[in-house]
């Protein structure tokens, strides 16, 4: 075989490696935007130029942890010692809306001129990403909350086994710059069916449920939202009509919330907004 012929196939041989490669990191353009989507595929941070959140003070019905969550986020941005945290518990009373209503409002408070706190979210299903994100932003001035929406784990998924090490664990650990905020439906992010077997079946029950449910320990702030009492409902459906300025008395705008929550079987958050977008709707008031 003459060098030019090897040479050739020795080119096309490294042409198509370099396609099987995994694509490298593109540099973060972090001043476009406050909010990015994390795109695993090609290793880069999507924009959001337009972030779909309520102001803080439109949240209502979870005072406390809501003041909890915004000293621990804004004890992070300042660059002190911050947690985890793993909000949780009953649906539609808000969980993500509080974690994107509270990194605006931080960054609202902040000195001018400083770097604003960047919202990074990571898709559950991108989890194993999460060591190739934390890379592309360590080494950078920014400080950044990564928040992945509705995390919870089904059976034969070992992906919270890379969410554990990204966390806290593994030599380099958690850069200082990043702290991970998660919501989920479940205190222990797995199925209660899933831990009970875990325990029914294994060797040594307890060190396999410790496995698993060892997660949500990763967390250093566990926060609960709980079904809402008929008064935070109403209080949740005033504050809104005021904001939007909703033509409407308050005994009429009661009495429709309330049929408008019995027709749906539940009172939460994301019920009153529904309630909220038929109403303004009806009113011909665009909010």
């Amino acid at each position: 075989m003459s060098d030019e012929l090897l040479t050739d196939k020795l080119d096309r041989l490294i042409a198509v490696l370099e396609r099987m490669a995994p694509p490298k990191a593109r540099p973060v353009d972090l001043d476009v935007a406050d909010c990015f989507v994390w795109n695993p595929d090609k290793l880069t941070f999507d924009p959001v130029s337009k972030v779909n959140r309520v102001d803080i003070s439109l949240i209502r019905g979870v005072d406390n942890v809501r003041d909890i969550l915004f000293d621990n986020t804004k004890r992070f941005a300042d660059g002190l010692q911050a947690n985890n945290v793993l909000l949780w518990g009953a649906r539609g009373m808000g969980k993500s809306s509080l974690v994107k209503a509270v990194h605006a409002s931080v960054n609202a408070a902040a000195p001018t001129g400083g770097h604003p706190l960047k919202l990074v979210e990571i898709h559950r299903e991108d989890i194993d990403s999460l060591p190739a994100l934390m890379a592309a932003i360590k080494d950078t001035d920014y400080r950044f909350i990564l928040f992945c929406d509705d995390l919870s784990f089904d059976h034969d998924d070992t992906s919270y086994k890379s969410l554990k090490a990204a966390l806290e664990g593994g030599v380099e650990g958690r850069p200082d710059n990043v702290i991970f905020y998660a919501t989920s439906n479940r205190r222990h992010l797995l199925p209660r069916d899933m831990i009970e077997n875990e325990r029914s079946t294994a060797i040594n029950p307890s060190e396999a449920v410790e496995e698993k449910v060892s997660l949500s320990d990763r967390f250093g702030l566990w926060l609960g939202f709980h079904k809402c009492s008929q008064d935070d409902y109403l209080s949740m459906i005033d504050g809104y009509a005021a904001h939007f300025h909703l033509p409407i008395k308050q005994p009429e705008l009661h009495a429709q919330a309330l049929e408008w929550s019995t027709t749906r079987g539940a009172r939460s958050g994301r019920v009153a907004w529904q309630f909220i977008q038929d109403l303004a709707g009806r009113l011909g008031k665009k909010l």
